[in-house]
């Protein structure tokens, strides 16, 4: 399949948007969002297929994967009524493949992510407890070169203070105040336009295994290592 690289005009969009974010404008100009929306999908399509030579995706296709323009903003004080980004997720199959990839395309903020965004309380629960067990093993897998190099460091919404049951002065407490648990590598405007944008995104989701290997062994089996799935 031909590469598909994302074209200036579907960024130019954005900004235009951002600037005229009501219906008016948007129904009046809704053939440059049809045009630009599927340049996304046909990016995210090649994006899925390079996906799937290094793991195992449930998305079925770009498009799915595409997050909606459209804002819920029942609950929001911003009350614009589109999303002036290209979004869009993959899922990994089967209860054993665990972490989640997305990806952000916006004027001056776009980038990737992946991990952990809202783990069930039994997830949580055992990621804690492992942490305080092999917090040194936590500090080896963040600590590698690749992982430094692309990410820095974990990222994700903490507690103010320790979780229940733990010391405050716990040798790992930066680690086991995490909720999410989630790496992420921004791209600058001029990346996102290169030809070889898509297999820039795909190289840094293949850098996010170690990560997602480690969490799915870790919430597929009990303390002991015996597999719950």
């Amino acid at each position: 399949m031909a590469t598909v690289s994302i074209k200036k005009e579907s960024i130019d969009f954005l900004k235009i948007l951002s600037k005229n974010n009501n219906r008016d404008w948007f129904t009046e100009h809704k053939q440059l969002y049809t045009k630009a929306n599927e340049n996304i999908i046909a990016f995210a399509d090649v994006l899925l297929i390079e996906m799937n030579k290094h793991d195992h995706i449930e998305t079925p296709s770009g498009k799915k994967s595409l997050h909606r323009i459209y804002k819920d903003v029942r609950f929001s004080k911003d009350k614009t009524p589109y999303n002036a980004r290209w979004s869009g997720g993959f899922k990994r199959a089967t209860k054993k493949l665990r972490g989640g990839y997305y990806f952000n395309i916006a004027p001056g903020n776009s980038f990737v992510s992946g991990g952990f965004w809202a783990p069930e309380p039994h997830d949580l629960q055992r990621i804690r407890e492992d942490i305080d067990l092999n917090y040194d093993y936590w500090r080896k897998l963040f600590a590698n070169k690749t992982m430094v190099q692309t990410f820095g460091s974990m990222v994700g919404e903490q507690l103010s203070s320790a979780p229940r049951g733990y010391a405050k002065d716990h040798p790992a407490i930066d680690l086991l105040r995490y909720k999410q648990f989630r790496v992420r590598h921004e791209f600058t405007d001029k990346e996102v336009l290169s030809a070889d944008f898509v297999y820039k995104v795909n190289d840094v989701f293949k850098k996010m295994r170690p990560f997602f290997n480690y969490m799915s062994e870790l919430l597929t089996t009990d303390a002991n290592g015996v597999s719950i799935i």
